[in-house]
């Protein structure tokens, strides 16, 4: 058969599923809570990564602003102490004076080297005595401490400028200030720290604050996961009042049928009997021809009628259905078929008669309403029932090589009032299966329903 695109029943939309997926387990909520703690795993270590940088960040902020400190100290300690106008000429006798106080009053393990600049980058003194006398361009950002447009930078060194050649540390942090001698000559005051303190100002900010940042998320965590226990528990108490409310349907409609069937079979169809073979009895030995035969005539009528409400009872609450299985009583479905001269197949897997009772009745109303709308509309010589049983589902199988119909006729027919697929497939979706409805005009109708074991 040329394939087709699935005609919509008005029940949800068709989904291409495995064979397993459509047999609805059990909600666990072991398996539940266990993806909830799963899923809050990668937030949980996005938020601590993020504390941590943000935290390095800060903590790196304050060893800056740390250092910056330290070298304003030092300044004001060098500029009331120790620096003397004779420091510009860069007098022997200065420089050591300068020398000594710095050994003894400024350098610690922080704060390493020390340079005092004149205004054209005159290296006019420096704890490293090499570099004493020597001249440097000055930088903007120097400049614009020395012309109080800033009061402080503080930047990483670059070592690879000649001024810093003799440096060890692979990285440090300079700290510019501005310092005037006795007389008011403009100096610039450099200051090196390890850059690695600084680093570690923000290693211990987290430090310090990790603990208490990661066990606050994980508390919350934990906290969370009695709700997400509650809230399983619920879905897996409405799953369960779901599956009582149509184990109920189904058992309510199959005794409605029962009644019905049991009803009709021992009153109307009694009744009818009786009235047929009345009037036949009455047509043996009445007198005038006409009337004989307007009694054998109605007697005729009534038998027909009487079949028909037999057949609609075996089509309400076929009799062999549960004692003698789904394959008989479809056969008896299909036997309905091959009278109108169409050639019949049957196909049962053995393993239907392990199915449960519900699903033996939802395949064979299915069956019925299909080979129905076959025998009414589709003008077909042949169609076949087939029923295959897998490990978590049964699938049904209604094919003819009838006329077929486009989807806008079966909606037509549904406005009509003819709702026996729409309603079926209701059905079906209800008890987690699903339905689909494949025709193409000329080529004949499939109809697959899958219901899960």
């Amino acid at each position: 058969m040329a394939a087709a695109t699935p005609i919509s029943l008005g029940a949800p939309t068709e989904r291409k599923l495995d064979i397993a997926q459509l047999a609805e387990r059990p909600v666990s909520v072991r398996r539940l809570v266990t993806r909830f703690a799963l899923a809050g795993l990668p937030v949980l270590a996005a938020a601590i990564v993020v504390t941590a940088i943000a935290s390095v960040r800060i903590g790196t902020k304050l060893g800056i602003d740390d250092a910056k400190r330290v070298s304003y100290v030092a300044s004001k300690l060098v500029h009331d102490h120790a620096l003397d106008d004779r420091l510009v000429t860069m007098d022997p006798t200065a420089v050591v004076e300068m020398d000594r106080f710095v050994h003894d009053y400024v350098l610690t393990d922080k704060l390493t080297i020390v340079k005092i600049h004149a205004a054209n980058g005159t290296v006019l003194y420096s704890n490293e005595t090499a570099l004493i006398g020597q001249q440097f361009p000055l930088g903007e950002e120097e400049l614009s401490v020395l012309d109080h447009r800033r009061d402080v930078v503080a930047e990483i060194s670059e070592l690879v400028k000649k001024e810093n050649t003799l440096e060890n540390d692979d990285r440090l942090l300079e700290v510019y200030r501005r310092t005037e001698t006795p007389q008011g000559t403009p100096l610039l005051f450099e200051t090196y720290f390890p850059y690695s303190s600084v680093r570690d100002t923000g290693r211990d900010l987290w430090g310090q604050f990790a603990p208490i940042a990661v066990g606050a998320l994980i508390v919350l965590a934990l906290v969370q996961i009695p709700f997400a226990i509650s809230l399983a528990r619920r879905l897996r108490a409405g799953q369960a009042q779901r599956e009582r409310l149509l184990q109920h349907a189904l058992e309510s409609s199959d005794q409605e049928r029962r009644r019905i069937a049991s009803d009709l079979h021992d009153g109307a169809v009694q009744d009818l009997t009786g009235v047929s073979m009345a009037l036949t009895a009455n047509s043996r030995v009445a007198q005038e021809s006409q009337s004989r035969d307007a009694m054998i005539d109605a007697g005729a009528k009534i038998r027909e009628t009487v079949k028909s409400l037999r057949s609609m009872l075996v089509d309400i609450y076929p009799p062999n259905l549960h004692q003698e299985g789904l394959q008989s009583a479809l056969a008896d479905l299909l036997g309905a078929v091959h009278n109108r001269e169409m050639v019949t197949n049957l196909n049962v897997d053995a393993e239907a008669s392990d199915l449960s009772f519900e699903s033996i009745n939802l395949l064979y109303r299915a069956a019925q309403e299909a080979l129905r709308n076959v025998a009414n509309h589709s003008h077909a010589t042949t169609v076949s029932v087939t029923v295959k049983v897998s490990a978590h589902l049964a699938l049904l199988l209604v094919e003819d090589d009838g006329v077929g119909f486009a989807p806008e006729t079966l909606a037509n027919r549904v406005r009509r009032g003819h709702v026996g697929l729409r309603s079926l497939a209701g059905l079906v979706h209800d008890a987690g299966g699903a339905i689909a409805l494949k025709s193409v005009p000329g080529v004949g109708t499939r109809v697959e329903v899958r219901v899960p074991r």
